[in-house]
């Protein structure tokens, strides 16, 4: 009797009934690497980077330079005000700037200029700002702001009264270090600009609170009523505290209504 295939599959020869391989028509036209990979790799076979998700997560942009330049700010503050508290060389060029500078321009122009440090000219502007960041949903990044702006004066007070620095024009009174105005034009304008800036996507609030910064700092020192380091303290001072609000303010996402049907 004749063996038949299936007979041949019962009796226990299985070779016989295993499927074989075929080089059909895809694959001969299946790629080859170099490198024995597969050509593509599976969304499910990825390696999960940080935090789980597929792939890798770049580093996150900018924190190494806000640490460099909060480090940088940080440094330098303490420089000036060592220099300060012991009277050392770096007063001599910070005095015969301001000789050279005081008067240069006439009165009248440079305490216009420095009105714009004055508290009820400059906070309004950024109680403006936090109120329409507020409105908007941005409510972080606005309480951080009113927060730098409550440590100018917790900070720069103590300062004043610590140093104990005279005045250019005013030798027999003291008080000078850092210069307050400067500090509240630098965190009401900055910090105003940092909230509308991502409403108006274009240059123009931090152009703004730059011009309107410096024209205060110009006017304290062509007035006489400031050291120019005072002034350059005040801004490496608030530039320590603008850093938590440009971070609050990068991080906060306006909240999104949704819409009404029709």
């Amino acid at each position: 009797m004749s063996e038949t295939p299936r007979s041949r599959e019962i009796g226990g020869d299985t070779s016989a009934g295993l499927p074989q391989h075929r080089t059909g028509h895809a694959f001969a036209h299946t790629p080859h690497r170099s490198d024995s990979r597969p050509p593509q790799t599976p969304r499910g076979a990825r390696r999960p980077g940080p935090g789980g998700r597929p792939g890798t997560i770049p580093p996150v942009p900018g924190r190494p330079a806000t640490l460099l330049v909060a480090a940088l700010c940080g440094l330098l503050f303490s420089l000036t005000t060592w220099q300060v508290l012991v009277a050392g060389p770096l007063l001599t060029p910070d005095r015969a700037l301001s000789r050279a500078l005081v008067r240069a321009v006439p009165d009248p122009v440079t305490e216009r200029l420095s009105d714009l440090g004055n508290v009820p000219v400059a906070v309004p502007v950024l109680v403006l700002a936090m109120a329409y960041a507020a409105r908007h949903g941005r409510r972080a990044a606005a309480l951080a702001a009113g927060l730098a702006m409550a440590l100018v004066p917790a900070l720069v007070v103590p300062l004043k009264v610590w140093t104990a620095r005279p005045g250019p024009l005013e030798p027999w009174a003291a008080g000078y270090y850092p210069s307050g105005h400067t500090a509240t034009a630098f965190v009401a304008y900055a910090g105003a600009a940092l909230l509308v800036g991502p409403y108006t996507r274009r240059p123009w609030p931090a152009a703004c609170a730059l011009a309107l910064t410096a024209l205060t700092a110009a006017g304290l020192v062509l007035r006489g009523w400031h050291w120019p380091l005072d002034v350059l303290a005040s801004l490496l001072l608030c530039t320590l505290l603008l850093l938590p609000v440009r971070w609050a303010a990068s991080r906060d996402r306006p909240v999104r209504r949704p819409a009404e049907p029709e």
